[in-house]
């Protein structure tokens, strides 16, 4: 065993060796015990073979030799032979004609085979045993004495061997286990005692004890690592005084960061104003972190691309900035390449804005990659998104609550139209059935048919009109927006065509208000109701498109198209679509298209608050 190796191995070998003498003992009683199997069956076999020769003795003095008599003597001698072959002994005889068993064995077997069996046979029945009987039969079983005690002798002999093996086994592992010991004592606990005494000392604040053990093996490293580590700690404790300063006053500048988030909270929740509530707030947290600029983008479920919701820091007025009078996050060409920014040693700290099971947008923050992030204004950070995904959590649930509300509304409206109105149109359209019933002759009837065709006409306009007002009003939305109650228009009208119709949807969240959607839906679903009717096409498309400050909606087919290049006279569904295009401030368009079909095109600028409505009108 080396002195210098390493602890465990020394252990290891140890134990590998009380293990490997474990192991060589137990296969070697398994080898011995296995070698003296079946010795005491051979012994009794061969004990009871000097018996067996004197009883076939008293059977060849017995009268009557012949007959019944002669048979039971050959039968005697057949099944003697048989029990001098028989397997007990033969499996503890060795194979090799050298060993002394084998030899008195064979000598055995040749006495049996060439004087006493025929010295038996040749025997009178009846008469007085012979003296050569009677030596024969004695040294057959001298040869068989001697047999049996070659057995015990060797098996005797393979038990004494067991005996050593065992013996010289259990004198091995005392030592091992005893030099074990006391080379644990040496490496093991005293080094302990002294790791024990320093560690001790160093709770006092004692950094001048020393191990100083000496060596390669684990607790050795282990005592040079303790001494190391008195000295640093001697060093390390003088620093921290210094630290705690630098501590203090990065928690001070904490306190002044938590009492601006606390004070800009209250006004964050209170003005119901993203932009006007959080940007003063975010660039007084810059100047006193010394961080900048920060960004803040909104994820919508229906929108791949995260939407900028407001910046801190801009060259040019965002587009989703309501109030150009403010020009709060503005800043020169030369301030803006000064900050930390992509491409000016600048890195980013990305922070969700998420409630529970939701997440509503990123917080990005810009800071100085040599001077870092501490832990404290990460921290800092980290409340200011939670403040912020409360608030834009509250206002998307007041938005959706008044969404709700409108679509409740648009419900009773619907029920009042459909009580009401609904049934008036259908009663004068009875009655303009039942003038068409009339016989009226004379100078007058083509005035009376052509004021019931325009009566007719006008109330089948109007009903339509009606009806798909009622369609939309009672359309049920699990989230109130343009996109879901579009996506039911196009499954509508794809059903009523027997082919899809494509919907081009890419317009922003919260682009257009509640009452734009309504005038937008109705104008897309007079449009589809026309094509259907009249179009006879077999391709339709939905556009809806954002393309600053203005939302473009295109229906296009590739049906007949409109009759002369220009829409009907009188046509009452275009008619209603010109006044709600009018309605929005926006202008509408029917005309053919070169390739074939029609094209509706309608564009707005929409009166949102994530728009510039100045400078948008002045677009």
């Amino acid at each position: 065993m080396k002195s210098r190796s390493p602890l465990v191995n020394r252990i290891a070998i140890a134990v590998g060796a009380v293990v490997i003498t474990a192991v060589v003992s137990m296969a070697t009683t398994l080898a011995v015990s296995k070698s003296i199997e079946g010795n005491a069956t051979a012994i009794n076999l061969a004990g009871s073979l000097r018996m067996g020769a004197f009883q076939l003795l008293a059977s060849a003095m017995s009268p009557a030799r012949l007959g019944s008599n002669g048979a039971q003597l050959q039968q005697k001698l057949t099944d003697y032979e048989q029990r001098l072959s028989h397997q007990g002994i033969m499996r503890t005889v060795p194979e090799s004609d050298d060993h002394p068993l084998t030899r008195e064995y064979r000598e055995m077997l040749r006495i049996w085979q060439q004087e006493l069996r025929p010295a038996l046979l040749l025997h009178t029945s009846g008469t007085p045993v012979t003296d050569q009987l009677l030596t024969i039969t004695e040294e057959f079983v001298t040869q068989v004495d001697n047999l049996v005690n070659l057995l015990e002798q060797r098996t005797e002999a393979r038990i004494d061997l067991l005996h050593l093996i065992q013996i010289v086994s259990l004198v091995f592992s005392i030592l091992i286990i005893v030099a074990l010991f006391h080379d644990l004592k040496n490496r093991v606990l005293r080094p302990l005692r002294k790791l024990v005494d320093i560690a001790i000392a160093v709770g006092e604040q004692d950094f001048s004890r020393k191990a100083n053990l000496k060596g390669s093996d684990e607790l050795s490293r282990l005592g040079q690592a303790f001494d190391q580590m008195t000295s640093e700690l001697a060093l390390s404790y003088y620093e921290l005084e210094a630290e705690a300063r630098d501590k203090t006053r990065e928690l001070e500048k904490s306190h002044a960061a938590l009492e601006l988030l606390h004070n800009a909270s209250r006004k964050l929740f209170a003005n119901h104003d993203l932009c006007n509530g959080a940007v003063p707030m975010l660039q007084e947290l810059e100047k006193l972190l010394g961080i900048g600029p920060i960004r803040l983008f909104l994820h919508d479920r229906h929108s791949a691309e995260p939407v900028e919701a407001l910046s801190t820091s801009v060259k040019e007025r965002p587009f989703y900035c309501r109030d150009h009078q403010c020009n709060a996050c503005l800043v020169t060409p030369e301030q803006y390449d000064d900050l930390p920014v992509e491409g000016n040693d600048g890195r980013r700290l990305l922070l969700p804005i998420r409630t529970p099971g939701q997440l509503l947008g990123t917080l990005e923050v810009w800071y100085p990659a040599n001077e870092g992030l501490s832990q404290t204004a990460r921290r800092l950070l980290e409340t200011l998104s939670d403040q912020l995904a409360t608030a834009i959590f509250l206002e998307r649930q007041i938005t959706e609550e008044q969404q709700l509300t409108l679509a409740e509304e648009r419900t009773v409206i619907a029920r009042e139209l459909h009580d009401s109105l609904a049934q008036s149109l259908s009663y004068l359209k009875m009655q303009v059935a039942r003038l068409r019933r009339l016989d009226i002759s004379g100078d007058h009837k083509p005035a009376h048919d052509a004021i019931l065709e325009e009566l007719s006409t006008g109330l089948n306009s109007a009903y339509r009109q009606l009806r798909e007002l009622l369609t939309t009003f009672r359309l049920k939305l699990d989230t109130p927006d343009l996109r879901t109650a579009l996506q039911q228009t196009v499954n509508e009208f794809s059903d009523r065509l027997g082919y899809p119709v494509q919907l081009d949807y890419n317009l922003p969240p919260q682009t257009i208000s509640p009452n734009e959607e309504i005038h937008t839906l109705q104008v897309i679903r007079e449009a589809l109701a026309n094509a259907v009717k009249h179009a006879e096409a077999t391709e339709i498309v939905v556009q809806v498109r954002f393309e600053s400050p203005r939302v473009c909606v295109r229906i296009l087919d590739n049906g007949k198209g409109l009759p002369g290049g220009d829409q009907p006279l009188q046509h009452y569904g275009l008619i209603i679509m010109q006044d709600r295009a009018r309605t929005l401030g926006g202008n509408i368009s029917i005309q053919n298209r070169d390739t074939g079909g029609v094209e509706v095109a309608f564009n707005f600028v929409p009166k949102s608050r994530h728009l510039i409505t100045t400078e948008a009108i002045n677009t």
